[in-house]
């Protein structure tokens, strides 16, 4: 039976990028997928392509080229990646460049476009799913508007050639499940091979999770080596036979209870896993460890997908002012609760209009509250935290001013004030009728 190895360079816009490179140099992998790129990152990258319409493409997609393409080149290898964020095409123009300064220039590079639906949805008017809006009602506000797209369009380039296949906003499992479809020829309604091939998605596309990060608890989940973690490989077969590995030596584990974890991350119904593709079925999936660092994953099935497309929104929601400042030493714990006092008083005073605010003590009861920090032995040092949402920039900027004039108009021996003021950027989400997303390949630079 044939099979692929498929490997996982990142699980998110910012991680490392040694273990790709460890991929691409011992894992006899076929493919290299980066998965980069979150709900909120599309939207910032599209603020960012409204300055300059050259960028909204991954901030480390340069980097990471350099690093791996050569490797690649050399070994056959192909890139499939998310990277293109806000601008896929801008992003392949780029590694086209790098390519060429690298002496490659026969590489293929194809962007996958049609996921910027934002005048669709605008036509139509959709209701927002999390809350009780509509795309219209948010007004100037929306900055995006980007539907999941499915495995078929990138499964497509690499049919016609492409060495490196570049998207946008795509769904995650999506990246790792088109190898799949390009090398076996998997038809786009054999459901449950789709079922299986998202679940190896699913397994791969958050990389060092699987493999021990996220993961660690020391003396009760210890992984070793996660200074050096490697990111994992999935081995498939053209039935969608699925094992899961690593480079041997690298950092990590991987396990059933590691596996086991990242299947159910994020995963609402594990029985209707709702994926433009195809309806992945995880419930009657089996995990068994076959040798170390060695699991055999299979049972996943499916059904047909739906007539929507998940539609991620992204819009300015408000804006957030926040200061922070720390008190150490004997009586930190009543000197910070002072500090508090001063600043909600002083916001009072002063009319600063917030819907919200947050009085926090860092370490103390920011996390699960006064009622449980009650019960607590007293630091030795505190930080104070005051943050506050707004309908302004200007409003913001006085949360953090207030914390800040705490140095000479609060309690003793405060340190280390910081504040910051920032418009914020949600996501919320609509369903758009499958036929008014349009994905197309475009091969750059040929």
């Amino acid at each position: 039976m044939r099979s692929i190895r498929i490997g996982s360079g990142a699980g998110y816009s910012g991680d490392r990028i040694e273990p790709a490179i460890e991929l691409a140099e011992k894992g006899e992998i076929d493919y290299l997928v980066f998965e980069c790129l979150g709900e909120r990152t599309v939207a910032l990258a599209q603020q960012a392509r409204m300055r300059d319409p050259d960028s909204g493409y991954d901030p480390l997609l340069e980097e990471r080229m350099h690093a791996v393409l050569p490797l690649c080149a050399s070994k056959g290898i192909k890139i499939v990646t998310n990277m293109g964020a806000a601008n896929p095409e801008a992003a392949a123009r780029k590694v086209t460049e790098i390519a060429r300064s690298l002496g490659l220039p026969s590489l293929k590079v194809a962007a996958v476009i049609g996921d910027d639906v934002l005048e669709a949805c605008k036509d139509g008017d959709l209701p927002i799913m999390e809350f009780e809006s509509s795309i219209k009602q948010l007004g100037n506000r929306l900055l995006s508007a980007n539907a999941y797209l499915g495995a078929e369009p990138v499964a497509q380039a690499l049919s016609d050639g492409a060495d490196i296949v570049i998207t946008g906003r795509a769904s995650d499992p999506a990246l790792f499940l088109a190898p799949m479809i390009h090398a076996f020829g998997w038809a786009m309604d054999d459901w449950n091979l789709l079922g299986q091939g998202t679940v190896a998605g699913h397994l791969l596309e958050c990389a060092g999770q699987i493999t021990g990060g996220y993961f660690a608890d020391p003396g009760y989940k210890d992984v070793a080596g996660l200074a050096r973690l490697g990111f994992p490989i999935g081995e498939v077969g053209e039935d969608g036979a699925l094992v899961i590995t690593k480079v041997a030596g690298s950092g990590g584990a991987i396990t059933a209870q590691t596996c086991k974890e990242q299947l159910l991350y994020e995963i609402h119904d594990p029985r209707r896993y709702l994926q433009p593709d195809v309806v992945a079925d995880f419930s009657q999936v089996t995990v068994e460890e076959i040798a170390p660092d060695r699991v055999r994953v299979s049972g996943g099935r499916g059904t047909r997908r739906t007539d929507t497309l998940k539609v991620s929104v992204g819009y300015v929601d408000s804006f957030i002012g926040e200061g922070q400042i720390s008190y150490a030493g004997p009586g930190a714990l009543a000197r910070g609760r002072l500090a508090l006092d001063i600043v909600r008083e002083r916001l009072e005073l002063t009319g600063v209009a917030a819907s919200e605010l947050r009085f926090e003590l860092i370490g103390v009861d920011a996390l699960h509250g006064a009622e449980v920090a009650v019960h607590a032995n007293e630091p030795y040092e505190v930080r104070v935290r005051v943050a506050g949402r707004t309908e302004s920039l200007r409003e913001a900027m006085r949360i953090g001013n207030e914390v800040e004039t705490l140095y000479t108009n609060g309690p003793a021996a405060g340190g280390g004030a910081w504040k910051s003021a920032r418009d914020v950027v949600a996501v919320a989400s609509v369903l758009l009728p499958r036929a008014l997303a349009k994905p197309r390949v475009r091969f750059v630079g040929t």
